[in-house]
């Protein structure tokens, strides 16, 4: 498995593959190609989200405030920690690389 190949660049929703799942773990790669959140949608989860950003250009809304993250980038979304996808690249496409565990295993 290539985190950078497999996927189609003209998918019109994000692309989600999980790669690893335990009962307290699941890694997953989503690729979006220009796909974002819908107007007024939230993400509230019951999971803490660590996410890395292989490729691309990405930004977010958070509930503190915006975040723009280039490749290499991390950041650490606790869980109910409310956030949405505002933006991202379609070329190249942002490749995520996004771990989720509960919140008590921080």
């Amino acid at each position: 498995m290539n985190l950078f190949t497999r996927f189609d660049p003209n998918a019109s929703e994000e692309q989600l593959m999980t790669l690893l799942q335990t009962p307290g773990l699941r890694l997953e790669r989503i690729v979006s190609t220009g796909q974002s959140s819908p107007p007024g949608f939230w993400y509230d989860q019951e999971e803490t989200e660590w996410v890395t950003l292989l490729s691309g250009e990405a930004r977010l809304d958070t509930e503190t405030g915006p975040v723009t993250l280039q490749p290499g980038d991390t950041l650490l979304l606790p869980a109910h920690f409310r956030h949405r996808v505002d933006y991202t690249s379609k070329e190249p496409p942002c490749i995520w690389l996004c771990l989720f565990f509960p919140e008590e295993s921080r």
